[in-house]
């Protein structure tokens, strides 16, 4: 399996990866939102607040994960991972995990002192990622599944400090997501 930045990938067959995976997982109409939401992440986000990594083998698409800036009441660098995609014919082999450790390590060297996720606790929390009170970084909107709120810190960054309010990239300033 090879591990690369996105950016070389066509970006509707990126976009393809998460509709099938979602439809799979969630349904039809779940699979279109997010594959709705992926292209608009692709062609809105600048550059500067959006990483992304491919897994392939053999020219495939095998998963694939993107990290947006997070910006906050106080200074901090911060990046939330989501959406993650996995095609159903992987999952279960560890090529989401590498994605994400490969994102984080990545993260590190840029200096990223925090990133944020809003998912499953029993899976994210195999790659370091922990609970995290809205008194420390209150989610943009009410949280369906509050305990789904997650953190990891990086470069010697800390959940104990109160960073108020959270501000993600514009394809994420909706309800739906959260």
């Amino acid at each position: 399996m090879k591990l690369e930045s996105y950016g070389r990938f066509d970006r509707q067959a990126i976009e393809a990866l998460y509709t099938h995976t979602f439809s799979n997982s969630e349904g039809q109409s779940e699979g279109a939102r997010i594959g709705a939401l992926v292209h608009e992440i692709l062609e809105r986000v600048p550059s500067e607040s959006l990483l992304g990594f491919v897994a392939t083998e053999h020219e495939e698409i095998l998963g694939c994960i993107l990290f947006t800036r997070l910006s906050f009441d106080s200074p901090a660098n911060a990046f939330m991972l989501s959406p993650v995609a996995v095609s159903p014919d992987y999952q279960g082999t560890g090529v989401g995990q590498e994605l994400i450790n490969q994102g984080i390590r990545h993260l590190e060297e840029l200096g990223v002192e925090l990133v944020l996720t809003y998912g499953d606790p029993n899976y994210y929390s195999k790659v370091g990622f922990q609970q995290i009170s809205q008194q420390v970084v209150r989610a943009p909107f009410e949280l369906s599944h509050p305990e789904g709120w997650l953190a990891q810190p990086l470069n010697g960054g800390r959940l104990d400090l109160p960073l108020g309010n959270v501000r993600c990239v514009e394809p994420f300033n909706d309800a739906r997501y959260w």
